[in-house]
């Protein structure tokens, strides 16, 4: 009955390919994933009777987007639990306690880090025994992001990205976080990611070998250079303010700048920590940024603690 503890990255997408809508309403996406040093924290705590309950809260959130969290069975670390549960025969219930600090629906894949940090406390919570891989089965039926935050470090992403390869990569990165002051619905990015391509070509999506190859050789300039995301027109054209916050970072030297995902946080990557700083004090002059937060990675992925 002792409390379980799991700690999860945040990911931020070094460059996101998206092809055309497929038939099942999903699009066929290209990525590489990156997990940095921005954590939520999940507990669990096993119930005598079945019961799944949810409980958020946040020590840093000033706008209070925890209270859009849901708390009921729309939670995915809720839905992590009971999937668990009925792949395992587990009888037992859980109390998960969930600390936010990575932003609501900012692009960093909170929601699904909380589902990934959920499938590795109930597992140990329960003690029902399941090792990484079978985790990553159930991962992939939660969401795209889920599988790659069990992993973390830097990944490929395939599929609709649920498809996780690693990546030979070297070196740490120093990235700057403009949080926006309220969040952006994946959905509504995508929705208006089809209405703009309405009649063009949609190629299928590839991940840049130049990115890959700055990767490889621990080259943050190059790296910065080939930063890409084709949900950057739909995100802008949904909240327009967001170009300039972009702008501010770019002209504070930044060696690359990016939304993370759907957005709205954007993205800048630093050639050091000092650098980091610069670009983190310009971006408080951004009208659009809520909270500017500095950062490294990649990190491991869900880890108990």
């Amino acid at each position: 009955m002792s409390p379980v503890s799991v700690r999860v990255p945040a990911k931020i997408n070094l460059c996101l390919g998206v092809g055309p809508v497929r038939d099942d309403g999903y699009h066929p996406l290209a990525t590489v994933y990156q997990a940095v040093d921005l954590h939520d924290e999940v507990r669990a705590v096993v119930r005598e009777d079945d019961a799944i309950t949810v409980t958020v809260h946040s020590d840093v959130d000033a706008r209070s987007e925890v209270a859009v969290v849901p708390v009921d069975d729309d939670n995915l670390a809720v839905r992590a639990a009971r999937l668990l549960r009925d792949r395992t025969g587990v009888s037992a219930g859980v109390d998960l306690a969930i600390r936010k600090v990575i932003p609501v629906a900012g692009g960093m894949a909170g929601g699904s880090a909380d589902a990934a940090a959920s499938l590795v406390a109930c597992n140990e919570a329960w003690g029902t025994g399941l090792a990484r891989p079978a985790l990553e089965v159930l991962a992939g039926q939660l969401g795209s992001d889920v599988p790659f935050l069990l992993h973390g470090g830097n990944a490929v992403g395939g599929g609709r990205g649920e498809t996780v390869s690693p990546v030979l990569a070297r070196g740490s990165y120093h990235w700057v976080f403009a949080m926006a002051h309220e969040g952006l619905s994946t959905k509504a990015v995508f929705a208006e990611f089809d209405r703009i391509n309405e009649g063009r070509t949609v190629a299928e999506p590839a991940v840049p070998d130049a990115l890959l190859a700055a990767l490889r050789a621990g080259d943050a300039e190059a790296l910065g250079d080939a930063l890409s995301n084709d949900l950057t027109e739909a995100a802008l054209s949904l909240r327009p303010e967001l170009e300039d916050t972009l702008s501010i970072g770019i002209e504070a030297g930044a060696l690359g700048a990016i939304l993370s995902g759907s957005g709205p946080t954007a993205l800048f990557l630093a050639s050091d920590e000092q650098h980091s700083l610069d670009i983190a004090f310009a971006l408080t002059s951004a009208a659009g940024c809520a909270d500017v937060v500095q950062s490294r990675g990649p990190v491991p992925g869900a880890r108990l603690i």
